[in-house]
């Protein structure tokens, strides 16, 4: 029942988007304008209280309990299991945010600054890091470290539905868990369709920067269409071989191409910004994380921070279950710090090296790469790397990180959303992956033809609504779960230690 209501509400949203595109972008406009305006605070404050529960779940006394049974081990070597879980998590929008997203804070600063200033380009890289830090990272381990403890532990099926049976009892096997699953399964697809639409925006713009290739809708749908095949072949070779093997070269490529511009870029400079902007990241973390404009009524905090929690939460099912899967054995601290800490220190470093080049570019060399940004968002990255030695053959590189990020990221939603539609199969059939890949990326190209980019930043923010409520709702139930562990595991214990002292007692006695 799943599948097929997921598939058919999914199916109608791509006719409409194709046949009625000004309709359908009217239509998402109003639904995207209502949901900052009335939810706003509420992205802001779920997001935030999602980092507080996983810090603390990470350091009381349920940090010890593991994902599995007490007896399982990790099934992945941490850099195959941390690779995996980037690749899925942000590796298309961290090569496209890079560098254009600092220079377009530069340019038009939050916080009333006055753009173009170095109290711009200070807060530029501040709310960087905020947008790509902790936060979304909390999202995804809420997510997914309820769902590998109730599948690994309690042998539940990985179904967000299957989360709530504390909380729901057996109507999270009913017509109340397949409502669950559904909306999951649609927030998953609006939430892909946007990276994999952003995806190909870049690959457009870096065919656009080394061989002259326009930049146009038509263009970016072929786009979708290669890598929609190349990714299909991926998703039929199942996870050991094409995720696994295609995420370790994503981390390798990514690691080697940061290094180069780290090196041969301004070395010092990018030091001294990635020191100066963690001080004032985690300084400043509680105001950020819950400041809106209610005095002045600005946008900047609408587009910008609420279309990336938006963006997180729709990404959380997938990213989640993706995750989980990868996850069994691990205890929750070890999780939790995990997946929190390392993605996020990555992602600061990422901003440094690239977005720090293309400030110290714009502010120190006098190149203008933040006005050609703004006119394209696409070219920043390829601009900042044109400067660099070998510059063409850097960007060529990057344009192929581009693309294996594209076909990792569509490659695992392609494998979470079958197995969220056949009611949590690990191994979900070649068939249904590739109605699910073939659908997601249809929805990307509706986004696109749409709205372009803001087609896709408004799909995230409207499907993400909904599953906010799931997420607070996974929160609740998992506590309830985690006390009727941890009362289990002290009275087993308690057991072990008595019949211990018995058994010392009666050799001392000997």
């Amino acid at each position: 029942m799943v599948l097929y209501i997921s598939i058919g509400i999914i199916f109608i949203f791509v006719l409409f988007g194709a046949f009625a595109p000004a309709q359908f972008a009217a239509s998402a406009t109003s639904l995207f304008d209502l949901s900052i305006k009335n939810f706003g605070w509420f992205f802001l404050i779920s997001t935030f209280g999602c980092l507080v529960f996983a810090f603390y779940l990470a350091f009381s006394k349920y940090g010890r309990i593991k994902l599995g049974k007490d007896e399982d081990e990790p099934e992945y070597s941490t850099l195959s299991w941390f690779a995996m879980l980037f690749s899925a998590g942000m590796g298309i929008g961290l090569v496209f945010w890079g560098v254009a997203e600092p220079l377009s804070h530069y340019l038009s600063p939050p916080e009333g600054a006055t753009g173009g200033t170095t109290e711009a380009a200070r807060l530029a890289m501040r709310y960087s890091f905020f947008h790509w830090g902790v936060h979304p990272w909390a999202i995804y381990t809420i997510i997914s470290l309820a769902l590998a403890y109730f599948q690994f532990r309690h042998d539940k099926k990985g179904l967000i539905s299957a989360v709530f049976s504390p909380l729901i009892g057996k109507l999270s096997e009913g017509g109340i868990g397949a409502a669950i699953d559904t909306l999951a399964i649609i927030a998953t697809a609006f939430g892909v369709a946007t990276s994999l639409g952003l995806g190909a925006l870049q690959i457009n713009g870096g065919l656009n920067h080394m061989f002259g290739i326009s930049i146009n809708p038509v263009v970016q749908v072929v786009i979708i269409g290669i890598v929609t095949v190349l990714f299909l072949i991926s998703a039929t070779s199942g996870l050991d071989k094409g995720i696994r093997i295609l995420s370790n070269t994503n981390l390798l490529i990514a690691v080697l191409l940061m290094a180069f511009v780290f090196v041969v870029g301004p070395t010092s400079f990018i030091l001294d910004l990635f020191t100066s902007t963690l001080g004032g990241y985690l300084q400043n973390l509680v105001y950020m994380s819950l400041r809106m404009t209610p005095f002045t009524q600005g946008t900047w905090v609408g587009v910008w921070t609420l279309f990336y929690w938006a963006w997180w939460i729709a990404w959380g099912p997938f990213v989640g279950t993706f995750i989980a899967r990868v996850s069994k054995g691990r205890t929750i601290k070890e999780f939790v710090l995990g997946v929190l800490l390392i993605p996020s220190l990555f992602s600061f470093m990422w901003f440094s090296v690239f977005g720090g080049t293309g400030l110290h570019l714009e502010l120190f060399d006098q190149f203008p790469i933040a006005a050609a940004a703004k006119q394209d968002v696409t070219s920043a990255l390829f601009l900042t790397l044109q400067q660099l030695p070998i510059g063409h053959i850097i960007a060529f590189i990057a344009t192929l990180l581009i693309i294996t990020f594209f076909i990792t990221s569509a490659d695992s939603a392609t494998f979470v959303l079958g197995m969220l539609s056949t009611k949590g199969n690990p191994n979900p059939s070649n068939k249904v992956k590739m109605v699910w890949g073939v659908l997601q990326s249809s929805m990307a190209i509706v986004l696109l033809i749409s709205g372009g980019l803001n087609g896709l930043q408004t799909a995230s923010i409207i499907a993400a609504v909904p599953f906010a409520i799931i997420i607070i709702g996974m929160c609740v139930s998992l506590m309830i779960a985690l006390r009727q562990d941890e009362k289990s595991l002290r009275s087993r214990d308690h057991r072990r230690n008595k019949k211990l002292d018995e058994l010392l007692s009666k050799q001392s006695e000997t």
